[in-house]
């Protein structure tokens, strides 16, 4: 198979050019929300933003560190930048660069392969995704796909997040020995080594939140429905989503402002259909902790004695800002809703990529075309890891299974939403649930596959509630963080409560990290 090649150094250098501004301000230290006071006031040139960002991944992704978050880059970026200084719209994100997960439609000259050989040579994409287009629509310019873990993590129990076949493997730009966890580790880490003003990813159970943990970012997991999902590959359309990952809660609650709302083509979207413009920024503040009742989740929390201590000293700053700690809360049947939520991902996995690749057209029509395809390119597919949770999936097609999955399923989300957090906040008089996100990130070991550390994302996950986790500090070098889920629709609440902890951090949790080897 011909294999094609993306952000070598030489095509880099090509888009970036050989000038720099000059009088630039230092754009390392800025968030998304930075870069848009910047540019809004004119102190900032859009194509200024661009290049920086393009130089930076020219230094660090593919050469220097090898990073590889990105997976492709637009050939156009600088001339997009300079048309949008030119062209001046009211969008909300107008001129701020943009980086995407490669399992998102984008319908221009950037691929959507979700990081497998496979849909290299598959039909392009139609049309944008719907989040696509609201990020076009409020001005935001696309300018790169960032890698995945393949096939978002559903190929194979021995895989290695942050490793992809067209992209190559995502190191931790905290400690490059270390994962970056997934499966939206290309993202992730473009935000925390600042190759963009934000990204987006999406999250099955965890691929938001522990890459976005792993690495020292925000990321938010929106309630199932908020956000669409048409134009996005599937695993389960019970629990897949987009969100955003960014270096700031506030960053996170205005890209929502612009991603949430209803979608005709995403039936998930019905619920919100008859609600109102939200504004996610609404509740911040720095009182915004002021007598809320906080419920600690012990049984998510694990028992690493670094992260405890970290953990100690996060409770006694969300007291000091006024929260009221409920200690210790108890989700009930958690871990079983979370099992069954695995065994009916495997059978809606096959029926889901099904429909998308009939849909999207093309060679590959189904996921026994995609395993063919695998086994003909085994060498350049599979030289770490195999297809066997592909292969089981493909397994999963009878009547009976099918009929087990739609039972199985309607009783995993009962037990995690309903039963379980709902009933946890309603029996405490709680406004939101908090745990640890993660334990310190394991060692890349591509000859064996990842090594499984703690991650609390499954409850809201199987629930479809809202997760969002902010950096709480390290452990040794490697970030933790602070998880705030809770009920349905209170993405606003969640964000509010983020925002006024991350006032409480000192600022050296905001830098950049320092790429140790």
């Amino acid at each position: 198979m011909k294999r094609r090649h993306f952000i070598l150094s030489s095509s880099v250098a090509a888009v970036v050019g050989c000038d720099r501004p000059s009088a630039m301000p230092d754009l390392q230290k800025f968030s998304m929300s930075d870069a848009l006071d910047e540019l809004q006031k004119g102190k900032l040139s859009s194509a200024q933003l661009m290049q920086h960002y393009l130089q930076r991944l020219e230094a660090l992704d593919r050469t220097g560190p090898e990073l590889r978050s990105v997976i492709e880059l637009h050939p156009e970026a600088l001339k997009m930048a300079a048309r949008a200084d030119v062209k001046k719209t009211n969008g909300s994100l107008h001129g701020l660069p943009i980086l995407v997960k490669d399992n998102i439609e984008t319908a221009d000259e950037l691929l959507t392969t979700a990081g497998s050989l496979a849909l290299v040579e598959a039909a392009r994409p139609q049309h944008d995704a719907e989040i696509i287009k609201r990020l076009r629509a409020a001005g935001a310019l696309i300018f790169g796909k960032t890698n995945l873990s393949e096939w978002a993590n559903i190929r194979s129990r021995d895989s290695s997040s942050g490793w992809s076949a067209r992209g190559g493997l995502t190191r931790n730009p905290h400690r490059l020995s270390h994962s970056a966890s997934g499966s939206s580790s290309g993202s992730a880490v473009a935000v925390a080594a600042g190759f963009c003003a934000a990204a987006i990813g999406t999250e099955t159970n965890g691929s938001i939140i522990s890459p976005a943990s792993a690495c020292g970012i925000v990321g938010l997991k929106p309630t199932l429905g908020k956000v669409s999902r048409s134009g996005i590959i599937p695993i389960s359309h019970w629990q897949d989503t987009a969100g955003p990952m960014t270096r700031t809660v506030r960053d996170a609650a205005l890209l929502m402002n612009v991603l949430s709302g209803y979608d005709a083509r995403d039936p998930q979207s019905a619920e919100v259909s008859l609600s109102e413009y939200v504004d996610h920024t609404a509740f911040m503040g720095t009182e915004a902790l002021r007598g809320v009742r906080l419920g600690v989740v012990r049984d998510l929390s694990g028992d690493h004695f670094g992260v405890q201590a970290l953990f100690d000293q996060a409770l006694s700053q969300l007291r000091a800002a006024g929260a009221v700690i409920v200690d210790p809360i108890t989700l009930r049947n958690h871990r079983k809703a979370s099992g069954l939520a695995w065994r009916c991902l495997l059978t809606e996995f096959r029926s889901d990529i099904n429909a998308y690749l009939i849909m999207r057209g093309g060679a590959l029509n189904s996921l026994a075309d995609v395993i063919a395809f695998n086994e003909e390119n085994r060498e350049a597919e599979m030289p770490f890891f195999g297809q066997d949770l592909f292969e089981e999936a493909e397994s999963r097609c009878t009547d009976e299974i099918l009929a087990e999955a739609v039972e199985l399923r309607a009783l995993a989300r009962r037990l995690a939403g309903p039963e379980g957090i709902d009933q946890a906040l309603r029996e405490h008089r709680l406004n939101a649930l908090i745990c640890p996100t993660n334990d310190p990130i394991q060692r890349i070991t591509l000859d064996r596959g990842d090594d499984h550390v703690r991650v609390a994302s499954s409850p809201a996950a199987v629930a479809g509630y809202p997760h969002l986790t902010v950096p709480m500090g390290q452990v040794d070098g490697l970030p933790i963080g602070l998880s705030f889920f809770g009920a349905a629709w209170s993405e606003p609440q969640l964000l509010a409560y983020g925002d006024a902890f991350e006032r409480q951090m000192p600022s050296w949790t905001k830098r950049l990290p320092l790429m140790k080897p």
